[in-house]
């Protein structure tokens, strides 16, 4: 049995960098060793819930720019599993959430640099699933309800994104957290511990800081899924927490 999990993807220099996230990564890694993995990818936006659907090795995917020139040499060529892809397509079907199927996409590095760090073999076999950032947190959530039950098959569902994430005031230069987001990161666990789904559902209204945290919200919402993936009898885990640049959060949790 795996948990699910949320996971901080952060820069992509996470795949070069040997920091205290990424040694957490590694140590993540090497305490489970699922069967598959589903990603929901914070960087790839469809209208339609959409599902890599390949048995062959999936295409690196560079979606990034400026970064030195190693960053474009890594390859991840994991595999994909139309097997493992026809049980995602199955349960969402059989929860009226409309789904799309890839045959092409490759990894994008919200999937490839958390992933080549935890298992840098690429030996385990990759469903890659596209995020709406526009559906209500409720609607997120029932997304990962969806798919219930599979860690206990030891598949792994990851929602990658990252919970504070505003690039446009990061402090290249501060080693230490801005309060502001401390406290809305301490407001989310909060709420969570409390089992409170109805305020974190209305965060933007309620949690302390939310658009400073939150501008846009690609990356928050892979939360609620990983969340509504995870055994509803577990109290949620912070497995990580920690920050850079002053506003980015490596908060990551377990469901």
């Amino acid at each position: 049995m795996v948990p699910a999990l949320f996971l901080a993807h952060g820069s992509p220099l996470l795949a070069i960098q040997d920091n205290e996230y990424a040694r957490f990564l590694t140590q993540l890694g090497s305490q489970y060793k699922p069967k598959a993995i589903i990603i929901f990818t914070a960087h790839w936006e469809k209208e339609t819930l959409t599902v890599s659907y390949m048995d062959q090795s999936y295409d690196t995917i560079y979606d990034f720019y400026g970064f030195p020139e190693e960053m474009y040499n890594i390859k991840y060529p994991a595999k994909g599993s139309t097997a493992v892809a026809d049980q995602v397509i199955a349960r969402f079907a059989a929860h009226n959430i409309p789904v799309q199927k890839d045959t092409t996409r490759g990894l994008d590095h919200g999937s490839w640099v958390l992933l080549r760090r935890m298992y840098p073999d690429a030996n385990i076999p990759v469903v890659q699933i596209s995020i709406h950032p526009f559906l209500s947190p409720e609607e997120q959530f029932k997304i990962g309800q969806a798919l219930q039950g599979l860690g206990q098959e030891d598949i792994m569902i990851i929602g990658s994104g990252v919970t504070v994430h505003n690039l446009r005031i990061i402090k290249w230069e501060q080693t230490t957290p801005e309060p502001w987001a401390v406290e809305f990161d301490d407001w989310l666990l909060e709420k969570f511990n409390a089992g409170d789904q109805e305020a974190l559902f209305h965060y933007d209204q309620l949690a302390p800081h939310a658009r400073l945290a939150v501008p846009r919200p690609e990356h928050f919402v892979p939360l609620f899924i990983a969340a509504g993936s995870g055994d509803p009898s577990t109290a949620p885990q912070v497995i990580h927490r920690s920050y850079e640049l002053g506003t980015l959060s490596y908060l990551s949790l377990a469901f």
